[in-house]
């Protein structure tokens, strides 16, 4: 049953691809095999990812902030601006997730001793101990959600997705340099 439902969800691409076709014949849509599909399973996985952070009452932002603190040892602390870098999701909005993650008593914010204008954002122990509770629910999640691949097509993916992003990082680079220019 689960493959048939696969096999619907891989059918709806190739049925907008046939229907452009049919529409436009010189139109070459051949990027929706790839973007179309890996835009479905980012809806689906989203979902997925949302349902089981809501049960410990987080967002993915809220979760993106204690998991990059949590593989931030030994001290498990890092600054607002590294944060941002090592996150899994935009810097936009930042400030108020730490306040809440802060208000909740999961993350504290700590001065350097050295140069009081740096502040780190530090995970408390109550934070700890929460981030690793969730990150055992979410991988035993995550790898579920990849049961219908074998480890071998897993590797080969991840390693397509990774070149990828490169080939979307430098799609942007040219759009913002068109733009610089443009504008």
């Amino acid at each position: 049953m689960a493959q048939q439902q696969a096999k619907r969800s891989s059918d709806l691409v190739d049925l907008i691809i046939d229907q452009w076709g049919r529409e436009i014949p010189d139109l070459d849509v051949s990027s929706i095999s790839v973007l179309g599909r890996l835009h479905r399973c980012d809806i689906r996985y989203q979902s997925l990812v949302s349902d089981v952070l809501e049960e410990f009452n987080l967002s993915t932002a809220a979760f993106d902030v204690l998991a990059s603190l949590r593989r931030s040892s030994p001290d498990y602390r890092r600054t607002a601006g590294q944060l941002a870098e090592i996150g899994l999701i935009s810097s936009g909005g930042l400030t108020q997730r730490i306040d809440r993650l802060e208000r909740d008593g999961l993350v504290r914010r700590v001065r350097n001793a050295e140069d009081r204008r740096v502040v780190y954002i530090e995970l408390t122990e109550e934070g700890r101990a929460l981030i690793d509770t969730v990150l055992q629910r979410h991988f035993a999640e995550q790898n579920g959600f990849l049961a219908g691949v074998t480890r071998s097509e897993q590797k080969q993916l991840s390693q397509l997705l990774a070149k990828l992003e490169v080939s979307l990082e430098v799609a942007e680079r040219l759009r913002a340099e068109d733009d610089h220019i443009a504008g």
